[in-house]
């Protein structure tokens, strides 16, 4: 009998279901493959970089918009989840052990298979037991499929700090930009205030008799554009406190607004290359791989389904017939046993069920592709940006001072007679368009800023479990 034994495990073995080879995998880019720089060292920023810009309202802001939001809440509630179906697949790898108790009254038949006198009588069928299964695993399935829910919590956990990373950006992008709103409202009021006080003047030379109705209202005109284009810088601050307030999770009529602040255009430096240390830098690459390393395993998981699965049961408990003879000896039943299942065949059901498996491995790994890309291009762009900002403000700022001295010696001229109101209106449009723009332009500095500390990962650093998990699935999927 022994020697059939390992000639019943051959037969078995070569009876399972043949697996289709699929495509091949999709791979993942690398480092080398970017030519990203090894060796570069850059200033990532800190877990509050925005500190540095020593603002308290901005500190304020930020920290309550971390307390409640939605986004926030929705990605803890997504790695509760990926953590409770952690311990769900941990709990398979171990023997299930359960309790079971019955009890029917039932009348047994007197023309079956009962003889008399049971049959014809009322009986209490009752039932005490323990039952044991615990499935072997040979093929490393429950494992695959652990290590993919290990990977998918991680995941998890990454995406929700870039959900935190891109909550604390868009609250000081949208309190830079409403800092900007602030400023235009001022610096417009302002030309509002000495357009006004030119109207007044040639109000007055009009009724003295020494100008003509149409510097009167060429004038009135030139008042009520730049109030139009006011009333528009106020509605755009209101705007943007009620973006502002939603960040923060609150109406906008709970929010304050915020106190001007005169602002600066700031001194960054930026990576000259592209360091290869922002794989690990950025939550949204980290939970990406995390992703298409969880669907490697489940691709091996998968493949597990073609081979012989064996479970193993024992049992132990009381049947008998009436209450009062359950728990003795002679009432005793047990037993002990494997159930071996052996897939021959199933239409194609689990080739299907693993090519969805490599689809899905295939996709989270693109995915994984273009997030890389696309950090690498948010990063570039936020460099080139800036560098190109500084420029521009210096420019911008020498042509706002030239174009505020025309202005002020036209509308000082008009005020003495000597020139015209045509000359005032054309260097007050300039002065207004050169005064927007260098509002912008100030603003747009923070703004730039916020972008590359968000773009070089916001202060997230990679967790070396991660990094140790990462690297050994790495190893054992890249051959699946």
């Amino acid at each position: 009998m022994k020697p059939l034994i390992p000639l019943a495990l051959v037969l078995s073995l070569s009876a399972c279901a043949p697996i289709r080879p699929g495509a091949p995998a999709t791979q993942p880019l690398t480092g080398a493959q970017l030519n990203l720089d090894t060796h570069q060292a850059i200033r990532w920023p800190q877990a509050n970089w925005w500190a540095r810009y020593q603002d308290p309202q901005l500190d304020s802001l930020i920290e309550q918009a971390l307390r409640a939001n939605p986004s926030l809440d929705a990605a803890a509630a997504r790695v509760r989840m990926a953590r409770a179906a952690l311990q769900g697949a941990r709990a398979v790898q171990w023997p299930q052990v359960n309790a079971n108790y019955h009890l029917t009254r039932e009348r047994l038949t007197e023309t079956y298979i009962y003889p008399p006198p049971l049959g014809g009588s009322y009986q209490t069928d009752t039932g005490l037991g323990v039952q044991l299964d615990f499935n072997l695993d040979l093929w490393g399935k429950n494992r695959a499929l652990a290590q993919a829910a290990r990977q998918r919590a991680a995941a998890a956990d990454a995406a929700q700090q870039q959900a935190r990373t891109l909550l604390v950006s868009a609250v000081a992008q949208a309190y830079f930009q409403l800092q900007d709103a602030q400023a235009q409202v001022s610096a417009i009021g302002a030309i509002v205030g000495k357009l006004q006080e030119a109207l007044n003047i040639t109000r007055d030379r009009y009724k003295n008799g020494l100008g003509i109705q149409v510097d009167v209202d060429q004038a009135d005109s030139a008042v009520s554009s730049a109030q139009v284009q006011l009333s528009q810088a106020h509605n755009n601050v209101q705007l943007l406190q009620h973006q502002l307030a939603a960040l923060l999770g609150k109406a906008p009529e709970q929010l304050p607004a915020p106190q001007p602040r005169a602002g600066q255009a700031l001194p960054v430096g930026v990576p000259e290359h592209m360091p290869m240390a922002l794989l690990g830098r950025r939550a949204d690459i980290t939970a990406a791989r995390l992703q298409a390393q969880a669907a490697g395993a489940e691709v091996s998981a998968a493949k597990a389904d073609f081979l012989p699965n064996i479970d193993l049961s024992a049992t132990f408990g009381y049947l008998s017939l009436g209450m009062d003879q359950l728990v003795r000896g002679s009432s005793e039943n047990y037993g002990a046993g494997p159930v071996i299942t052996l897939p021959i065949f199933h239409a194609g059901a689990l080739n299907a069920q693993l090519e969805g498996r490599r689809a899905a491995r295939d996709e989270a790994i693109a995915q994984y592709n273009q997030t890389v890309l696309g950090a690498i291009r948010e990063v570039a762009d936020a460099s080139a940006s800036i560098r190109s900002l500084h420029e521009q403000i210096r420019h911008q700022e020498a042509s706002l001072k030239a174009i505020t001295s025309a202005y002020d010696v036209a509308l000082d001229r008009y005020k003495a007679g000597l020139g015209n109101f045509v000359q005032v209106l054309l260097a007050q449009s300039e002065a207004l368009k050169q005064t927007v723009q260098t509002t912008d332009l100030h603003a747009r500095a923070y703004i730039l800023d916020v972008q590359l500390a968000t773009a070089l990962g916001g202060g997230y650093a990679e967790p070396d479990a991660v990094q140790d998990a990462s690297a050994s699935q790495s190893t054992s999927t890249s051959n699946k």
